[in-house]
Formats: structure tokens, sequence, C-alpha cells
């Protein structure tokens, strides 16, 4: 019987110059590489330079900061030498991203591990980049587990390159010697990814946010501006957990003030558990051999039923468009690194089925410039990432509110609520015109005024939360609820005579409001977009 090698002899007797690894590459074949931070970018340049010599070949990758422009060589060569298939388009240039959209296969994170194992996409060569092995023979996939794991472990081909400067993160990261074909023994740098620019809109969002979470959360977030926001809009909570498919270097920032202990998820408690990091050298240093964190794959962090067994799980996305009636698209935005299915829906279905779990999807309200609006009638041509059933809370720097349980009426009048105040009248008149609005609804006072948010106060009263507050557009129902709950001698009191029926019209007046000449005041109990208004008043300039 033929005896096995010794690890270590086999990583000798494998060792390759970068070059010679890369010519062992055949026509036609399909090549993964390793993405984020976990990209070897050294084995990816050699590439590049070589690709002439691989005729047909396919790129499979996940997410590229694109160190080596391989979507550039793919374009010029017309598909013919190189040909690129990305599960999820990042770039911090949307531009970029709309330029390569034909590149992008639409599929749920979760799912593309599965593809790989059963070889419905057999993956011919992986590059991966690792440690160096450890004192057993084991190398950590550092920053880029994800679906690299499955990747590497279902290759005909594995190269691993060598980095020393890779950290080792914990959890089911480690591909052994044995399992690996070639090492090609290279230091670099890591790619980072620097500070993202601060933006009044992303901060407003970020305090938004941070009001729909409760202490004892466990949160996910994808990288990007209004991220950053929403994490520092965090800093005041307690006992944080995370389950993510990111860890950036403001996750490690509220880790290390004590805001994220982890101790209350539910489910590998004391774990801080992610399937990637992208950031700066602080981040990759701080993840190196740190026992409270744990990287899996994505048929594990992404697994909806994973997720759901977290408490209070809160998944934050930043989408790029929404119509009236609550679909989602969500395309690349600048500074937001987001594009394709990825993960979203995933985490979004999961958070559905938490206890106390909620799904928050954040957008600016306009384009960049400001000329667009993000919110539109309808999506038409435009790919729907999530369903209009999915959506639960929606954030923009106007307001939030939440479209689970409402009806197309009530969907279209709280998405015009927090449009731009510019886009607000246009958006009215085209849901009148789509029948989502009554064609006898009047043009909306509220269409020039801007929530005021500061005014929002929460007191305990009789060991209940109350929350005294405006009113918004989208407490018509529960307003004309409130004074049919009313007894006969306080329905004088309010309004002078008796009176048995509230109908809608009348309401319309006291929940349209313009915020600046007539402001009606409401006490609310209970859940943001369920609660029951137990008190009003108006103040009339």
């Amino acid at each position: 019987m033929p005896t096995r090698a010794y690890w270590a002899d086999k990583y000798v007797l494998n060792r390759r110059l970068g070059q010679d690894a890369i010519r062992m590459i055949r026509p036609g074949q399909r090549v993964f590489i390793s993405s984020c931070g976990g990209e070897p970018q050294h084995l990816v340049r050699l590439l590049a330079e070589e690709f002439t010599r691989f005729p047909d070949i396919e790129i499979v990758r996940l997410f590229s900061m694109e160190s080596v422009p391989l979507s550039l060589i793919a374009t010029k060569s017309h598909g013919q030498s190189l040909n690129i298939r990305s599960f999820y388009l990042g770039s911090a240039k949307a531009k970029a991203i709309e330029r390569n959209k034909r590149f992008l296969t639409p599929i749920n994170l979760s799912a593309i591990p599965r593809l790989f194992k059963t070889r419905r996409m057999p993956i011919h060569v992986a590059l991966i980049q690792t440690t160096p092995p450890d004192d057993f023979g084991w190398m950590s996939l550092g920053v880029s587990v994800d679906i690299t794991l499955a990747a590497a472990t279902s290759a005909d081909l594995v190269i691993a390159q060598i980095n020393s400067k890779m950290p080792r993160v914990l959890g089911r990261s480690f591909i052994h010697v044995n399992d690996v074909d070639v090492f090609v023994e290279y230091d670099e740098n890591l790619p980072t990814l620097g500070p993202q620019p601060e933006l009044e809109s992303a901060n407003i969002i970020g305090r938004q946010v941070a009001r729909l979470i409760d202490d004892g959360s466990t949160i996910n977030i994808s990288l990007g501006t209004t991220h950053q926001a929403n994490l520092l809009g965090l800093s005041q909570k307690n006992d944080l957990g995370v389950h993510s498919r990111f860890i950036t270097d403001d996750v490690q920032h509220l880790f290390s003030t004590g805001v994220i202990t982890n101790r209350k998820k539910g489910f590998n408690e004391g774990k801080l558990v992610a399937s990637s990091a992208m950031g700066s050298e602080n981040l990759y240093e701080f993840l190196n051999d740190n026992p409270a964190i744990e990287f899996q794959p994505s048929d594990y962090v992404n697994d909806p039923t994973i997720i759901a067994r977290h408490h209070k799980m809160v998944s934050m996305h930043v989408v790029m468009v929404m119509d009236l009636t609550g679909q989602v698209s969500a395309d690349a935005l600048p500074y937001n690194n987001f594009s394709g299915v990825n993960g979203m829906l995933d985490f979004i279905r999961g958070s559905a089925l938490s206890e106390g779990g909620k799904s928050i999807l954040m957008m600016t309200s306009t384009s960049g410039d400001g000329k667009k609006s993000r919110i539109v009638p309808s999506l038409l041509d435009t790919a729907v990432v999530v369903p209009r059933g999915d959506v639960q809370y929606v954030i923009t720097e106007y307001g939030a509110v939440n479209l689970l349980g409402k009806s197309l009426q009530e969907r279209a009048m709280a998405m015009i609520s927090i449009a731009h105040p510019n886009f607000r009248d246009e958006l009215f008149f085209e849901a009148k015109k789509m029948g989502l609005l009554d064609a006898g609804r009047k043009r909306p006072d509220f269409s020039r005024g801007v929530y005021p948010l500061k005014l929002e106060e929460t007191r305990i009263i009789n060991d209940q939360e109350v929350v005294i507050r405006p009113a918004k557009p989208v407490d018509e129902r529960r307003i004309q609820e409130h004074f049919y709950t009313l007894e006969k001698d306080d329905v004088v009191l309010r309004f002078f005579h008796a009176k048995s029926a509230f109908r809608r019209d009348e309401i319309e007046g006291l929940s349209q409001i313009d915020y600046i000449n007539n402001l009606t005041v409401v006490a609310v109990v209970g859940e943001f977009g369920f609660g029951r208004v137990v008190g009003i008043g108006e103040y009339l300039l």
C-alpha cells in the first residue's frame, strides 16, 4: 500500500514561481479567483500578463476591487480570450459596473457554494490566497472565506499564493496543505478600503436607523457610506451582536468600545460571525488570531435558517431605486461597493423569521446630482432584486416607513412621504394615474414639508413607552381608528358636537400637514409602523 507523503514534504516539493504556476492553466478552463481582500493579486497580475496563452478561459469571482483590470481585458478581447462571470459586481465606480453588467450572474449568495460542490458549475482551477501553514499544515483563507472555501475544496487544481501578511482568521476558514496542489510564496499588502466620504444625508439616515435598533440586537451590514453612518449612530447601544457578510473598520470600532459584545445573540453567542472583511490594515491586524471572531462560508452565513436563529436579527442594506409599491432594485451606487442579487434577499428573509427581527432598506432620496428621484412610480425595465412582499422598513433622509402589511395605496402614500420634496407632486399624480390612489384624493399638504425628526420624543407613561411625534401621512387610518375608540363625551369635547362617523376626507386634513403652518401631533404606542394612536393634538399657525 502506497504511503502518503508528509504534508511538509509536499509543501516543499510543490512550491513554484508564480509564472510557472499560472502556466498550468489550460485553454477553455474555468478559473476561480478569491474575492475582496483575499484576492491573490500577484497571481492575478501574472494571469493578466499571460492571458493570450489561455484562449476561452472563464474567470469566476464574487467581488473584486479590480486591482488588475480583468474586466477591461475581457472587453477588449470581446470575450474571445477571457470571459468574466461575476456574482457580485462591486466597485466604487457605478459607471464601471454599468459597463460590465453583462458579466453578472444573478443568484442568492447562499446558493453559490452548492453550484461548485455539485459540479453544476465545475471549477477547474482555483487561485486563492492563504496564510503560511501552521505546525499542523493548516492554512487560513483569512479575510475571504465566503465562496472561496467551496471553490477551493471542489476545484481540480488549487494554486495558493502564500502571503505572510494575510491575517489568520479563525472559524471554518482553513484549508490543509494536502488539499492544495501548488504553492506560490509571495508577500504583499492586502487591498484596503479607505475612509468613505461623509455625507449629511447618510448621517441623517444613520440616526433614523439607530432609533429602530434595540439593545441586544444582532446586526448585519454591507459596505458603504450609509452603513458607516449607521454604525456611528449605534455608538450608544448596548450588547449588540454581529452575524454579517462583512466586517469593516466601523465594526471593529464598536467592538473595541464595548458596543458589540455578542452576548445576547441567542446563537453563536460570544462570537462575531462573518464570511469576509474589507477595510484598513488596522482591521486586518484586529482579525488576526482573534478568538472572538469566526469566519464561515456563505452557505452558512447567508443561510436564512441560520440567520433566523439569532435574537432580534436586523439586516441593513443600501438599495438604488424603489417604486411606489415597494419593489426594490439594488444595482451599484457610488461609495457603496454594491450590486447584484448577492446576499440581500437571504438576510431579508432570515431577519423576517427571527424573533424580534427587522429588515431595513436605505437609500438617499435622489441621485448624486439631485436630478433624479430614487423613488419612482414603477421599476419598468429595471431588475427587481427584492419583491415588494419582502420589504419592511424603508428609510431616506426624509423619513422612515414600515411597508409590511400595507396596501398598495398605503405604500404609495408612504413612499411619497419619504421622497425628495421636489418630486412628491409628480409621484402623487403618477400614483393616481396608475390607480394606486383614489382619483378623488386631493394634492397632499405635505408635498413640500420636511418631517421634523428633532421633534420626536419618547416618554415612559405607566410603564409603557409612548412616542410623541408629528403626524405623518401614513397615520391617516390610525387617527381615524383613534376617533372611533373615543367615548361619546370625549368626542363632544374634541369636536364640540356628537359625532358617530369620521370620514376619510376629514381625517385627511389631520394626517397630511405641511410641518410649517399646521402641525398635528400624535402620541403612539406599539411597534413602529403598527403603533396605535392614543392621543392627538394640533398646532395651527
